[in-house]
């Protein structure tokens, strides 16, 4: 379909702030010491360095979403008479922003939660001082999260990632209550379709640009183009076959 000028500007935005994502998501804090002291300051600079991460990573591929949401309100802005307000246009700008602050806000608290589950595990680990264990628990996550991608739940969450018009037809809800609860619908189906990454990215200490780069494309991948589970199909035997062997001590870990 046929872009405005307020969604040209939408994408341009988007992108901007993926550049600047991008270059604040290398100003992470020591994640040994976040994992270890709880220090909140230190924390607070890990969920902020996550969620410019995430912002980093996730925001091309929800350029058609955001693009068709502005879209539909806009139409039906179109339709009421007191469509051309200063007030009604600050409202549809307003439900964009929070639409996709609401996407964030999840995955921010999903980064938190992971940082702090985690880092359970970890102390542990280091208190027990095996490295037979510590390889077994990461092959096990890397075989975990590629069973996962062949499973029904991952099927679902990344159909309607591929399918905005689909995700609107199923969650849509009018007004500036709309724009909160799709935005932390859609936050939901795109956890359940990429949690596994961000799980292997901070248990395996993969938070560097190389590694972000890599799931990035592959998240890109999976969600622009209709046949992407088979990308996640693909990648799922490889995290299997990976996991297999860092299970057995046979791949020489890299993290």
């Amino acid at each position: 379909y046929g872009m405005n000028k307020p969604q040209k500007i939408i994408i341009i935005s988007l992108l901007l702030t993926t550049a600047l994502s991008w270059y604040f998501s290398t100003m992470q804090p020591d994640m040994m010491n976040v994992m270890m002291g709880y220090n909140p300051t230190l924390i607070s600079l890990f969920t902020a360095s996550w969620t410019a991460g995430m912002a980093a990573m996730m925001f091309p591929a929800i350029i058609p979403m955001v693009v068709l949401y502005d879209k539909l309100i806009t139409n039906n802005k179109q339709s009421d008479v007191s469509a051309l307000t200063i007030q009604t246009t600050f409202t549809h700008t307003f439900n964009v922003i929070l639409f996709i602050g609401m996407y964030l806000i999840i995955w921010a608290l999903t980064g938190l939660a992971l940082l702090l589950g985690w880092s359970v595990a970890m102390n542990f680990f280091i208190n027990n001082h095996s490295s037979s264990n510590v390889s077994i628990v990461f092959g096990s996550i890397l075989i975990i999260s590629g069973i996962y991608q062949f499973t029904p739940l991952k099927n679902k969450c990344i159909g309607y990632c591929e399918s905005p018009l689909s995700f609107f037809m199923k969650r849509w809800k009018k007004g500036t209550a709309g724009a909160i609860k799709m935005g932390a619908y859609h936050g939901l189906y795109c956890l359940g379709c990429c949690w596994p990454y961000f799980l292997i990215m901070l248990a395996l200490g993969l938070m560097n640009l190389v590694w972000m780069s890599l799931f990035a494309a592959i998240i890109f991948g999976e969600k622009m183009w209709r046949k992407g589970i088979w990308i996640a199909r693909f990648f799922g035997i490889a995290l299997i076959i990976l996991g297999l062997s860092t299970s057995l001590g046979l791949t020489i870990p890299f993290w």
